[in-house]
């Protein structure tokens, strides 16, 4: 038996992109409520006539935290009520110039806090790959619909992991950029000093193509800045076997394409990072979306015990962690040998079980939660671009990711790394059993 694929998006002519378009939008309209990923179907607008544009017709779906002109976004479920915005998300608007369509808005877990796609006031989006594990969040309809061929492209945030481990779960391509790569007008804010917008598609050449008209600072095509890689043996030791065979199987196909790859051990250094980075976060947050200010009923007990633990962290602390950044920074590089680019696995697991991460649940493990973003926060906290990439799948079916994190505004060279590997590997391409094949 064959196994489905789904197309790059760029290698399609203009009437295929026509079809596949109607695809996407067969796709949201059977398997969207059921993944419980759309919170709201955009009204269908005309693509514009003018064919010239980069992105025309490309469908894609928003995260429930950019505001559009005339919507309020919901952050989740648990936004305080408010007047209907008058102006969109700065990044919907640059979208929306290069001719994309948007198709619905996403799901994501409350206020953008917390990793696995729980969320106690709308329920969890389900996994495309597999209803009993979590699909990943915050951002977990953006990915779960890119994944189940729903949109092409998908917007989200990340503050901690909400964009690479959404991606490792559901088995696409995600793009956290350098802090400040993207505008966050109109946008939600979780912890600004570690926040930014991420985008999602199946493959990386899908991502190439809408990068240098979002962002300021397109960087440089090509990947022939990355003179020295490294992976991170002793995060590779940490995972499970299965995560280690698999991201093993993707550091092949990396070096496949002539890439020298390295060993690094920047553990003892990350950990000190970690441990800034959960201040920064907690405090931040909290500054952010102090409890109080939703009310007593709006907040589920395990978000309010998050932002409370925020508020009991002092200001001169939240500004000590900050200020250490730089130093942190510089001996982070100079852990990892001065490599242009470091791997590691997305999460030290496979993904988990839903019922671990749902705290009404007999199976609850809040320690699971913790780990989930163990290997992806602190590259938040150096402000640094980072993607993931599907490399293989467990016992279960479900796909496994491998990061990979690169210098300060080489999100094209990072890109153009992964469409190298995408171009004979066809672990993104895959089309999860629970999506129905179409015509």
């Amino acid at each position: 038996m064959v196994q489905a694929r789904f197309p790059d998006w760029t290698t399609l002519s203009p009437d295929q992109r026509r079809e596949e378009t109607e695809r996407c939008r067969d796709r949201l309209n059977a398997v969207g409520s059921k993944l419980n990923a759309v919170v709201e179907k955009t009204t269908a607008r005309t693509p514009s006539h003018d064919f010239a544009l980069p992105l025309r017709g490309m469908p894609y779906v928003v995260k429930d935290m950019f505001d559009r002109r005339g919507r309020r976004a919901g952050w989740g479920g648990v936004r305080p009520d408010g007047p209907p915005n008058v102006r969109s998300a700065e990044i919907l608007d640059r979208l929306d110039a290069a001719g994309a369509v948007e198709v619905a808005v996403s799901s994501m877990t409350e206020l953008a806090y917390e990793p696995s796609g729980f969320n106690a006031v709308r329920g969890r989006t389900l996994n495309p790959w597999h209803p009993d594990v979590v699909s990943g969040g915050s951002s977990s309809g953006s990915a779960a619909l890119v994944a189940a061929g729903a949109a092409v492209l998908a917007l989200g945030s990340d503050t901690g992991g909400s964009v690479r481990i959404p991606a490792s779960c559901c088995g696409i391509t995600g793009l956290k950029p350098t802090q400040g790569a993207l505008p966050d007008a109109g946008t939600m804010p979780l912890a600004p000093s570690l926040d930014v917008i991420g985008l999602f598609a199946r493959g990386a050449n899908d991502l190439q193509v809408v990068w240098p008209f979002i962002s300021a600072i397109p960087g440089h095509g090509g990947d022939h800045g990355i003179m020295r890689a490294v992976v991170l043996t002793d995060f590779l030791e940490e995972a499970t076997l299965v995560v280690r065979v698999a991201v093993e199987a993707g550091l092949e196909a990396l070096r496949a394409t002539g890439l020298r790859i390295g060993p690094a051990r920047p553990r003892a250094v990350v950990e000190d990072i970690d441990r800034e980075t959960l201040i920064v976060m907690q405090a931040e947050s909290a500054r952010s979306h102090p409890a109080v200010a939703f009310g007593q009923e709006r907040l589920s007990p395990s978000l309010r015990k998050r932002l409370d633990k925020g508020q009991e962290i002092g200001d001169a602390a939240l500004a000590d962690s900050l200020r250490q950044r730089p130093g942190l920074t510089e001996a982070f590089f100079e852990a990892i040998g001065g490599a242009t680019v470091a791997f590691l696995p997305v999460m030290p697991f496979e993904t988990p079980l839903a019922a671990q991460t749902d705290p009404a649940s007999a199976s609850f493990a809040p320690r699971v939660l913790y780990r989930m973003s163990s290997f992806t926060r602190f590259v938040n906290f150096l402000g640094l671009p980072a993607l993931s990439l599907p490399c293989g799948f467990d016992h279960r079916g479900v796909p496994i990711g491998l990061q990979i994190i690169g210098r300060p505004h080489s999100e094209a060279q990072l890109l153009a790394l992964a469409a190298r590997v995408q171009a004979f590997t066809d672990w993104h391409a895959r089309v999860p059993p629970t999506v129905p094949v179409l015509a």
